[in-house]
């Protein structure tokens, strides 16, 4: 088992910057794909990014690409999310999440750990 604990969140105004911390337990975290989803309220869960194990591939959801940045501290048993250029539509719960994959994956369903999540706000 791997737990996984989100932080960081909270309200920000539009073009500010947020990083979200997930902080790992459990297992040996290294081995993991890490990846970062939102879901806002009414909407499905979206993917935002994802990084691998080593943390030298990452790979991002268009609507952030640019403005997001994914990045892990193996040592520290942590995966970040720096946000910057923040939007309104960016408001949602983030969650990290791991699993064993040999591909950056934007699927839920193929990581089997998450966190609880940390709410974004962001305001116009």
């Amino acid at each position: 088992q791997v737990q996984l604990v989100e932080s960081g969140g909270g309200l920000v105004q539009a073009g500010g910057s947020l990083r979200l911390s997930c902080a790992a337990s459990g297992r040996t975290f290294s081995p993991y794909t890490m990846a970062w989803f939102r879901q806002a309220p009414g909407k499905e869960r979206e993917f935002v990014g994802a990084i691998n194990s080593s943390g030298t591939m990452t790979y991002y959801a268009d609507s952030v690409k640019g403005r997001f940045t994914i990045s892990r501290d193996n040592a520290k048993n942590t995966v970040y999310l720096q946000m910057n250029s923040l939007l309104p539509e960016d408001t949602a719960v983030y969650y990290c999440a791991a699993g064993r994959l040999g591909v950056l994956t934007t699927t839920p369903p193929s990581y089997n750990y998450w966190g609880q999540g940390t709410q974004v706000t962001v305001s116009s």
